[in-house]
C-alpha cells in the first residue's frame, strides 16, 4: 500500500473519531440537560482524534522506513535467491528489477535470472503491506479506544488539544534549528578535514587562490588555497557595490510609496516592485551578462579605459543591486508605515516640512526595520552565485578597480563541487571551508542587525 493511501486511511480514521466524539460530548448534555461541560464538544473530537491519528501515522513512518529491509531479507531467505551471485552490482541490479517488476514500476526484467525473484517480491511485499495496515489499524483503534473512554463532562480536552499543538509548534521550531544545527556541524567536519591538509593561515590570509583537482593530495600546495580574494571579491560586489544601488534606491522608493505616492499610484507601484524578488536569478545573470555588462565596458572605454573587459565586479554587483531593492524597499515601506501616525501629525504641527520630518522623525523611528531590511538583502547578495557566474568571471583578483573581473565564495563552491574530484582531496574540501566562513560571516550579519535593532527599538518604544 502507497505511502499516500496510508495517509488517507489514517486521515479518515480522524474523522471518524472526531465525528464520534463530537457526538459523545453532545450526549452527556442530552442526557442531563443542567450539566455543564468542561470543554466544547469540537474539542472532546479534537483530543480523541489527535489519538487516533498521531499513533496510525507513526506506525505507518516507521513501518515504510522497515519494510523495504524486511522485503528484502524474506526474498533473500527464499530459495529463488539462492543463485544470485555473493555482493555487488549485479546482485543489487537483479534485486532491484524483480523489486521494480513486482511492484509494477517496469513491465519485466532485462536480466533472466531476476525473473524468478518477482514472485517472491510480490509475495513479500502483500505480506508486508498486510501487516503494516493490521499494525496501523491496531495503533489507531488502541488510541482512539483509550482516548474516548476518557471522555466526561468534566474533561477538560480544551486543556489537552491545546498542549498538544503546542508541542507540535515546538517541534516546529525545532526543525529549523536541528536543520542550522547539522549544517554547521556538517561544515565544521569537513572543514577540520581541510584545515588538516591547508594551515587555516594560508588559507585565510593568502592571496593566491588556484586549486589543482587533479594534482595528489599528497603533494598538495598549501600557497595555491589563498582565499582571500574570493573574501574581498563577495564584500566588494555583495557588500559594496550592491548595497550602494540598492539602499539608495530601495530607502527611496519606500518613502515617496509611503509619504508622496496617491493611493491609486501605491497600488501599482508596490506590487510592480515586489516583482523584482520573483524573478529567477538566472534571468538577472542573462540581463547582466548580455545588457549591463557590455555597456558597462563601452562605457568605460569611452571615458579611456582601454583594457575595459565584458565580465566586471561593477556590471555584476549593478544587476544583484537591482535584484535585492525589493527586500530593501518592502522591509523600509513597512516599517515606515507602522510609525505611529501621532508622531508624524506632531511634527507636522510644529511647523516641520514634509522633508523634515521623514529625516529626523519617520526614518529614525523606522530605522529597525530598515536596517532588518539591510541586513537580510546584504545575507542575500552575499549568497548570490548565477550573476556573478555570467557577469562577473571565474579570475581571483584582489583589486578595488570594479571594471577588473572578480569572482565569489559561491562561484568557486559551485566551481570545486561540479567537478570529478574525490571529496578527499583538498581541492574539493575547500568548498566545505568556503562555506563555513560564509556562513559565519552571515551569522555576524545576523547578530549585528538583531543588536542595531534592539538598541533603536528600545529608544523609539
Amino acid at each position: 500500500m502507497s505511502p499516500s493511501l496510508l495517509l488517507l486511511l489514517a486521515l479518515g480514521l480522524g474523522l471518524t473519531a472526531w465525528l464520534a466524539a463530537r457526538a459523545r460530548a453532545w450526549s452527556f448534555r442530552r442526557a442531563d440537560p443542567g450539566v455543564r461541560l468542561a470543554a466544547l464538544p469540537g474539542y472532546h473530537g479534537w483530543y480523541v482524534a489527535l489519538w487516533v491519528l498521531v499513533p496510525a501515522l507513526l506506525v505507518a513512518l516507521v513501518w515504510n522506513a522497515v519494510m523495504p529491509q524486511l522485503v528484502l531479507q524474506s526474498v533473500l531467505a527464499d530459495p529463488a535467491a539462492a543463485s544470485l551471485p555473493p555482493f555487488g552490482m549485479l546482485r543489487d541490479s537483479m534485486l532491484a528489477e524483480a523489486r521494480a517488476a513486482a511492484t509494477g514500476a517496469a513491465p519485466g526484467v532485462f536480466n533472466p535470472a531476476a525473473r524468478a525473484l518477482i514472485e517472491p517480491f510480490r509475495a513479500a511485499i502483500g505480506r508486508f503491506e498486510a501487516i503494516g495496515l493490521a499494525a496501523l489499524l491496531v495503533a489507531a483503534f488502541a488510541g482512539g479506544a483509550w482516548a474516548f473512554l476518557r471522555l466526561k463532562p468534566d474533561f477538560a480536552a480544551r486543556t489537552r488539544v491545546e498542549r498538544a499543538v503546542m508541542v507540535a509548534l515546538v517541534l516546529a521550531s525545532l526543525v529549523a534549528i536541528l536543520t542550522t544545527l547539522g549544517i554547521f556541524i556538517s561544515l565544521v567536519f569537513e572543514t577540520v578535514r581541510f584545515f588538516g591538509m591547508v594551515s587555516p593561515i594560508d588559507f585565510l590570509f593568502g592571496t593566491h587562490w588556484a586549486p589543482d583537482p587533479m594534482a595528489r593530495a599528497e603533494a598538495v600546495d598549501p600557497s595555491r588555497y589563498g582565499a582571500l580574494p574570493l573574501f574581498w571579491g563577495t564584500i566588494y560586489i555583495g557588500a559594496i557595490i550592491a548595497m550602494i544601488v540598492a539602499i539608495p534606491l530601495g530607502l527611496m522608493s519606500a518613502i515617496y510609496l509611503t509619504q508622496y505616492a496617491s493611493p491609486r499610484w501605491r497600488k501599482w507601484l508596490k506590487p510592480a516592485l515586489e516583482i523584482l524578488a520573483g524573478v529567477p536569478t538566472v534571468v538577472y545573470g542573462y540581463f547582466a551578462a548580455l545588457t549591463v555588462a557590455p555597456l558597462v565596458r563601452d562605457v568605460a572605454r569611452s571615458l579611456g579605459v582601454a583594457n575595459a573587459s565584458s565580465e566586471s565586479a561593477l556590471a555584476a554587483g549593478l544587476v544583484m543591486g537591482i535584484m535585492i531593492i525589493p527586500f530593501v524597499s518592502s522591509m523600509a515601506d513597512d516599517s515606515i508605515a507602522a510609525v505611529p501616525q501621532s508622531m508624524r501629525d506632531g511634527s507636522l504641527a510644529m511647523g516641520a516640512t514634509t522633508n523634515e520630518t521623514i529625516r529626523r522623525v519617520l526614518v529614525p523611528a523606522a530605522l529597525p526595520g530598515i536596517v532588518a531590511g539591510v541586513m537580510l538583502a546584504v545575507s542575500r547578495a552575499i549568497g548570490e552565485t548565477m550573476i556573478v557566474v555570467m557577469a562577473a568571471g571565474a579570475a581571483a583578483n584582489l583589486s578595488a578597480n570594479p571594471l577588473e573581473s572578480m569572482t565569489t565564495v559561491t562561484f568557486q563552491i559551485v566551481a570545486m563541487l561540479t567537478g570529478e574530484g574525490s571529496f578527499d582531496h583538498p581541492a574539493t574540501l575547500s568548498a566545505f571551508a568556503l562555506g563555513f566562513v560564509l556562513f559565519l560571516v552571515t551569522l555576524t550579519l545576523n547578530f549585528i542587525a538583531l543588536r542595531v535593532v534592539k538598541r533603536f527599538r528600545e529608544a523609539y518604544e
